[in-house]
């Protein structure tokens, strides 16, 4: 008599997802936990039209679309921070706006598996200069796109209607 082994596979479980972690601790929402961050809206002019183009980037993690962002840096004012931030993502430089064009939320998930609420204070910057060689070159794709694209590529609401409605301030 043979016996025969049996091996069953379990179904690889998948992560709960961004709004189903918040969901299960609402309280985040309610407690001043939110997370502060700065990005930069890079921006340039091209063609006889001097058509507006934005420069949207993938993630390094998820890849989906964004802008450059990170988090607060020590004895840098906010839009200094931005400003790193979009040369290291991206290899950019340019003429930045000193005060916020606007900001957005969404939720951050963290190195540690939490989720935070994150606030997003977003500065324009007119590209004056892109360079081949930057600190996270190879790690995101990066693409010049209309307003209207780059709305369309990124995930959260409160960006896409501020790229969709994007007017440089001088």
């Amino acid at each position: 008599m043979s016996t025969k082994k049996t091996t069953q596979r379990l179904a690889p479980t998948k992560p709960p997802s961004l709004l189903q972690q918040l969901a299960a601790n609402p309280d985040k929402l309610f407690t001043g936990s939110f997370r502060q961050q700065f990005a930069v809206l890079c921006f340039r002019y091209v063609g006889k039209q001097q058509d507006l183009q934005i420069l949207v980037l993938t993630s390094r993690d998820s890849g989906r679309w964004i802008i450059p962002k990170g988090w607060p840096m020590k004895r840098k004012k906010p839009h200094e921070a931005a400003e790193i931030e979009a040369w290291e993502e991206a290899g950019v430089e340019g003429h930045i706006r000193k005060e916020p064009v606007g900001r957005y939320t969404y939720l951050k998930l963290l190195d540690d598996g939490d989720v935070a609420p994150t606030i997003v204070d977003v500065f324009q910057m007119l590209v004056t200069e892109q360079s081949d060689n930057y600190k996270e070159k190879g790690q995101r794709i990066l693409a010049w796109v209309s307003p209207e694209e780059a709305a369309r590529r990124v995930r959260e609401i409160e960006l896409k209607s501020l790229l969709v409605d994007f007017k440089p301030r001088t």
